[in-house]
């Protein structure tokens, strides 16, 4: 299943995308895609639904976030092993991580909002796990039967906050609209292998990264089991898995974004994102 939010800021409704790429509302049946509702038995219930019988939403209504009420946005960072070599830093031994204020979250087609006094802004596409039931201590051969599905995230950085001054990244990872994810949630049992899942990103038509999960360091499975190892997972929490190389700051010379600049990213069989870099007017 393709799993969606659709509406306006604040007030998204649950829906699925179905086989003729019709919008159809699952507000009669759900309140929103989150928490309890990713569990197994709550993604049955969907699944058990006549989709035929679901009402067919009109027009092209904006995406919201895939998954609503996210409890826990992690990262992981310098996950490719090329993404390192063109980072100029070692392969880490264990996953590196780091999260996402939920401030950053936004949907897949939104604006990215520039920061001001923003001189290093980036990109990285990621594939993105989202978990679907309660997880702790779970050994890396069960890990992904805790998984409901997978979505594409886009890891939007500023390069400046993240590694000048302190250093610390998540003040380059967190600034508002830095956490673009959708358009679907797309439920694991679509996902045949999510070790080999090609995964690109361009700005203004050029293509920067181009990439496949099979490069990964540290797979999906053992992510989820090593960050079950450090706290509870919840259904509904969300993981970014690392980007493949090709990000601005690695460029030689380095390309950063700039107001106006339309990012294009997406990955095999979980949708596209379309993004906007713009002002930040508040």
């Amino acid at each position: 299943m393709k799993l969606l939010r659709y509406g306006p800021v604040g007030q998204e409704k649950p829906g699925l995308m179905d086989e003729d790429d019709n919008i159809r509302d699952l507000s009669a049946h759900i309140g929103d895609i989150s928490g309890d509702v990713l569990r197994p038995e709550g993604l049955e219930k969907i699944a058990a639904l006549n989709v035929s019988d679901l009402p067919v939403v009109d027009g092209s209504p904006r995406f919201g976030a895939c998954v609503g009420d996210i409890g826990k946005f992690m990262c992981i960072g310098l996950n490719y092993t090329d993404h390192a070599a063109e980072s100029g830093m070692p392969v880490p031994d264990e996953p590196i991580l780091f999260a996402k204020f939920n401030s950053a979250i936004s949907g897949p087609n939104d604006d990215v909002i520039m920061p001001r006094g923003s001189t290093k802004l980036d990109w990285e596409v990621e594939f993105g796990i989202v978990m679907g039931s309660k997880a702790k201590y779970i050994p890396e051969d069960q890990a992904l039967e805790h998984v409901a599905g997978y979505c594409v995230i886009n890891d939007v950085s500023e390069r400046a906050y993240q590694l000048e001054g302190t250093g610390q990244w998540v003040k380059g990872k967190a600034c508002d609209s830095f956490g673009p994810v959708g358009p679907w949630l797309v439920t694991k049992d679509e996902i045949s292998d999510p070790k080999n899942l090609r995964l690109w990103l361009e700005v203004n038509g050029t293509r920067y990264q181009d990439g496949n999960t099979s490069t990964m360091i540290f797979s999906a499975a053992h992510i989820v089991s090593y960050l079950s190892n450090l706290f509870t997972l919840y259904p509904g929490d969300v993981i970014a898995t690392g980007t493949p190389p090709g990000v601005g700051a690695g460029l030689k010379p380095p390309v950063f974004l700039q107001i106006g600049d339309k990012m294009r990213l997406g990955i095999d069989g979980l949708g596209e994102q379309n993004q906007v870099v713009v002002t930040d007017k508040t």
